[in-house]
Order: C-alpha cells, then structure tokens, then sequence
C-alpha cells in the first residue's frame, strides 16, 4: 500500500472486556484496503496526508487541500477537486481511494429521527441516526460492529462483536449523514453513543475525534462531541490524558455492584468503586459535568432506595444525571419503569441538589432510540412493539464517493 497505513483496531488497555474486543476484531475496514496499491485517505489526519502528499514528490500543502476537500468540502470524486493541478488529480485517481461507507436503507421515525443502515467495504453493516430537535441536530455514530459487552438492556448487545471501526467509518458516517440534511442546514452535535463501546476502540476513535474537531476540517468543537462509555477505567484514563477534552457520559444504570453486575457484565471487571474513583479524577474543563446515564427498569433499578444510593455514589463528582426509562422491545426481559415511579426517582434526585432530567425517547418506532440499534431488523425481527414507521428503502446501495 502506498503511504502508511492506518494504525490497526486495537482494544483499551488491560481488562477481560477489552481481550475479548481484541480477539473478536477482524483486520479489515478502509485503513486496510487492498484494493491494488491504492492509499485509503479517509481516516488519515492532517498531518498524515501532508506526509503521503511529501511521499507523492508533491509539496505538503497539497495534503492540506486534500483533507479539506475531504472532511470540509465533503468532495466525492478528486476529479472535481477545482483548486487542484490536473496533473495531482490523476495522481489521486491512481493511488488513492476515498471509502465512504454506503447508505444501503432509511427509516423515518415519526418524531422526525432518521436511522441509517450503512455497508461497509468488507460487507459489514452498522447503523447510526440523526436526531433532530428544534436547532440541534445529533449525529449518533457508531465506533463498532456489534458489541461485545453483553448489557442486559441493550439490544447491540444480543449482537456480539465483529470488529472495530476505522477511523475513517466512523468520520464517514458523520459526513454522509451531514450529506443525508437539507441544504443549510448542518450536523451541530456528535454522541458516540451508537453501535459498540467507544473506549474500547479508543485508537481508532482518538484519531476520529482529532480529524472532527481539526479547524481546517469539519471543524467541531470537543464541547459539541459526547462519548459515552459502560465504564472500562483504562480507557476513561485514557481519554483523561488524550488531551481530547470531549464531554464524558458513563452508562451507570445500577446501584450496587450486584445489581449493576447483572444488568452490566463489564462491572464485574470494574466495580463501581473503582469506576467512581476514575470519574472523581476525570479531569474536567471549566464548567464541565460527567454525564451519567441511568436506564430505568420496572421493579429492577427504580426504587426509593436505589435513588438514594445514587445521591451516595455521585457525591464529590461534578455531574448530571439523565434519566432514561427502558426502551422495551420483545427481545428484551425488561419493562419502562412506569413514569410516577421515574418522577419519584427524579424528586428524590432533585431533593439531594442533583441535576437530573429524564431524557425524551426518539425514534423508538424505527428501534433507533438509545439501547436498540441492532442489526437484526433486516431480518425482519421484531425489536420495538410499536407498528412500523415510515421506510426508505434504497433499491441501489449509495456508492462511496
């Protein structure tokens, strides 16, 4: 392959969960493509393409371009890059390749949230979703196939693990659904909260993050990234030294380490002490809050005394607490906790001086609400109880640009 290749999917340091990721990975996606000797630009950095351009006899700045037609312009063919010499854009055309993952269907909730079913360049499938409300509009990405961390009332979970995401996949789906919105209109948020386990593809994800916020680039500011995490401690240190300054959300959804065992295998590695202990010293920026997760399940985790162990657990950390009641599906063994019961939890919270709000569901319809993005709706699976929502089916898969 010409020019370096992206870095291979690697696991977060130590733990059982992250040996797992590692031995279910497949040494595939974009970064190692080898179709003929064709450099894969997608998921390549600033400096990375100001490198390969050096390697090409061509001066640095033409990678400069180069990454912003990519990830700026969102330019499909390098033919069409205009400020480009012709003589460099043959070049592109003989060795590089932009691998854009393909839009193959859409579902159209009917609260207005889109999910998208994306091919991959090895067939590998995953899902990602916009989410619109009034200004904002949430790009949820996914940063795996699958997931390999097994949560109770997660139906990624049911999935397992195929592998990690490159770079390049998990930029790719930001810019196609930016492609997917009407004119003038642009992606303002990024939730790192689709398919998989973010932290434990942190190399791949870093390297996504860094291309997202690069000014010459898509330009997002870290306060506008969010990345959320069942808690595996060596990658929250992890993020904690990247410098990435992304705001942190931690899917707690348990009080004590028996409970939260059962509904989260992961913690059985990590109990919340030691998890806890990572959160308290989670350096935050000025006037920033860790973001904790609680999924609300009928008779499970919702009682009085759950609440009031929470308030214990969070004490001494600068937080929030979102409250989600169980998105139910048939595959799961869950029921929503019922709303008085969450108003209750809520009260209780507040009483205490927490910040917490119960977070609205979107796209529950479509199975693209939190927890429920999972593959199987392709074989017709029943994932949500609701009637089925407004579909966009694409006879011909998007080619990547």
């Amino acid at each position: 392959m010409t020019g370096s290749p992206l870095p291979g999917s690697m696991p977060a340091d130590g733990g059982a969960e992250e040996d797992r990721v590692e031995q279910a990975t497949l040494a595939t996606g974009p970064g190692q493509s080898s179709a003929g000797m064709q450099q894969e630009l997608l998921g390549l950095t600033r400096e990375e393409l100001e490198a390969w351009a050096e390697a090409q006899g061509e001066p640095a700045y033409r990678g400069r371009q180069v990454f912003k037609w990519l990830y700026q312009k969102r330019g499909g063919h390098p033919g069409a890059w205009s400020d480009l010499p012709k003589e460099f854009r043959e070049l592109l055309a003989d060795r590089a390749r932009i691998g854009r993952p393909a839009v193959v269907r859409e579902e159209v909730s009917r609260d207005g949230t889109r999910k998208f079913l994306f091919g991959l360049g090895d067939g590998e499938r995953i899902e990602s979703v916009l989410i619109p409300d009034e200004e904002r509009l949430t790009a949820c990405v996914s940063s795996q196939a699958g997931c390999a961390l097994e949560c109770a009332f997660c139906l990624t979970g049911l999935m397992g693990l195929t592998r990690n995401l490159g770079p390049g996949e998990i930029v790719g789906q930001v810019l196609a659904l930016q492609d997917a919105v009407a004119p003038g209109r642009r992606v303002s948020h990024i939730v790192l909260m689709g398919m998989g386990e973010p932290l434990a593809n942190f190399p791949s994800v870093e390297r996504a993050v860094r291309i997202l916020t690069d000014p010459n680039g898509p330009g997002f500011s870290p306060r506008r990234i969010t990345l959320s995490t069942v808690g595996l401690v060596p990658g929250i240190r992890r993020l904690a030294a990247s410098g990435l300054q992304v705001n942190l959300a931690i899917s707690l959804s348990g009080t004590t380490d028996a409970q939260r065992s059962r509904l989260m295998p992961v913690n059985r590695r990590y109990p919340l002490k030691e998890l806890l202990a990572a959160c308290r010293e989670y350096p935050l920026p000025p006037r920033r809050r860790i973001t904790f997760e609680y999924v609300l399940m009928d008779g499970v985790n919702d009682a009085p005394e759950d609440a009031r162990r929470l308030i214990g657990l969070l004490r001494g950390i600068p937080c929030k607490v979102n409250l989600l009641p169980l998105n139910e599906s048939p595959l799961l063994p869950f029921r929503a906790s019922p709303r008085r019961r969450v108003e209750a939890f809520q009260k209780i919270l507040h009483a205490a001086g927490l910040t917490a709000t119960t977070r609205q569901s979107r796209g529950h319809d479509i199975s693209a609400a939190c927890g429920m993005l999972h593959n199987a709706s392709e074989q017709g699976l029943p994932l949500a109880a609701n009637p089925p929502a407004r579909e966009k089916a694409l006879d011909t898969p998007r080619a990547p640009a």
